[in-house]
């Protein structure tokens, strides 16, 4: 059964407020990513949903509305278009292009959520590195920027 999702709305002044406490909690260096259990265990908490909390609780304190989507393993065309910020006719030729590899259920075009999330790291990086090489370009020829 697909859950539904999570939203969280900034508006909440508690919310607001807490989360402001738990940013600055989550980003301090002195502190180990552990959860404390309802009968006082303590759970080792993995790097990436620690990175998540953190993600969320910063999100809320600058005033930002934060949804958790259940996605599933394969997405449709149109899931991986949204998660990637792009049409869905881009992200067919992407998938035509074999930039992103797919699979075929009947007629119909599914994309492994890992290999979407890997394109979408990918992207990330060259536009950075393109950045960067704009800034040192700008910077060589004396240009302010």
């Amino acid at each position: 059964m697909a859950q539904a999702a999570l939203t969280l709305d900034p508006s909440d002044g508690e919310l607001r407020s807490e989360s402001d406490h738990l940013a600055a909690i989550l980003r301090s260096p002195e502190h180990r990513a552990r959860l404390l259990g309802p009968r006082g265990q303590e759970i080792d908490l993995p790097p990436a949903i620690f990175e998540a909390l953190a993600a969320i609780a910063e999100a809320l304190r600058d005033g930002n509305g934060v949804s958790v989507i259940p996605l599933p393993h394969l997405l449709t065309t149109s899931e991986a278009a949204d998660l990637l910020n792009v049409s869905r006719p881009y992200l067919v030729r992407l998938l035509d292009q074999g930039r992103i590899p797919f699979e075929r259920v009947g007629t119909h075009r599914r994309v492994r959520l890992g290999d979407v999330l890997a394109h979408r790291q990918e992207r990330d990086e060259q536009r950075r590195d393109a950045l960067s090489n704009l800034v040192r370009q700008a910077e060589d020829l004396g240009l302010p920027y």
